[in-house]
């Protein structure tokens, strides 16, 4: 009996990633191994970029908040540990958001610190 095997499935199969690869740079769009290899290893960058997303846009938001406090007189430690004893609870994000896009609000939120 003939070997029987699923020419429909496995060519769907490759056409799926070739066009997931679509606009790579020379083999990489075309040559099935080359591209599902490629495609595989942009799987694992875009898994690690997602956790290294989170600690870039922290670092942003310190810095901005660092800026903001410096106009202030304060460094940056000295606000946030100012926020902890006043029991004031904010997160970066949007003590930063306040810092460049409100800067009267996050002037009285730093008066209030002190």
């Amino acid at each position: 009996m003939p070997r029987s095997v699923n020419h429909v499935a496995s060519r769907a199969k490759r056409k799926k990633i070739l066009k997931l690869t679509r606009g790579y740079f020379g083999a990489r769009k075309n040559v099935w191994t080359v591209a599902k290899n490629t495609w595989e290893k942009g799987l694992t960058y875009a898994f690690r970029d997602r956790r290294n997303k989170k600690r870039n846009f922290r670092a942003l938001w310190i810095q901005r908040i660092n800026a903001a406090a410096r106009l202030e007189g304060m460094s940056y430690s000295q606000l946030i540990g100012a926020l902890h004893k006043a029991d004031i609870q904010i997160n970066r994000k949007t003590l930063a958001d306040l810092a460049v896009n409100n800067p009267e609000a996050f002037k009285a939120i730093v008066n209030k610190a002190k």
